[in-house]
């Protein structure tokens, strides 16, 4: 099990706002950690994009699951982890970090707030603490008691996007992905897509 990112964002009407972020990329190569990293935060946007207001979301890509919880303040949180990490255990402590983090961020930053603006550093330690989900479930056992939100399994990226919307578009419209992440997708996808027999 293993976790490799944690997001802090807000939801504005137009777009949303990556607040502060923490990231495990020492399982990727050297050279592709920039690119995973950035892969991570794109994604991350666009989940967070694409879920209402007061829900929490699972959503599947190829290994990977990408849980999301938005709440009604328009404060949003997004965690990165393989698809052997539970769920229940991930937004527990998403909702915590986000309490946390909605008491020591003042509201009024949120809108206009980056990670180079915002000053809290709990993430890091949150999400090297949270490796081990044992350290969590005292407070998943709380979580399901007065869970009252409904937690939806996607089964891919592509089940967010809209008719006619395709995520190779997204990539490459991206203002978030340099062009070297737009590489490095372009050569993942082939390298991940089916062979056809000539």
């Amino acid at each position: 099990m293993k976790l490799y990112s944690l997001s802090v964002l807000y939801k504005g009407e137009h777009k949303v706002v990556l607040l502060k972020a923490a990231y495990a990329v020492s399982s990727f190569s050297f050279f592709q950690r920039s690119s995973v990293q950035e892969f991570m935060t794109f994604t991350s946007q666009r989940i967070a994009e694409r879920s209402a207001k007061g829900s929490r979301a699972s959503v599947k890509e190829q290994e990977y699951l990408c849980h999301v919880y938005v709440r009604n303040d328009n404060l949003a949180g997004v965690v990165i982890a393989d698809s052997e990490y539970p769920s229940r255990v991930a937004f527990t402590w998403l909702e915590k970090v986000l309490d946390e983090f909605s008491k020591h961020v003042d509201r009024i930053e949120w809108p206009v707030g980056s990670p180079a603006s915002i000053h809290y550093t709990a993430l890091d330690d949150y999400l090297s603490r949270y490796q081990n989900p044992r350290e969590a479930d005292p407070m998943t056992k709380v979580q399901a008691e007065r869970d009252e939100t409904k937690i939806i399994l996607h089964n891919t990226m592509e089940s967010l996007l809209e008719p006619g919307e395709r995520l190779d578009d997204l990539v490459s419209k991206s203002e978030v992905l340099g062009t070297q992440s737009k590489a490095f997708y372009k050569t993942a996808r082939k390298q991940n897509s089916c062979c056809a027999i000539l």
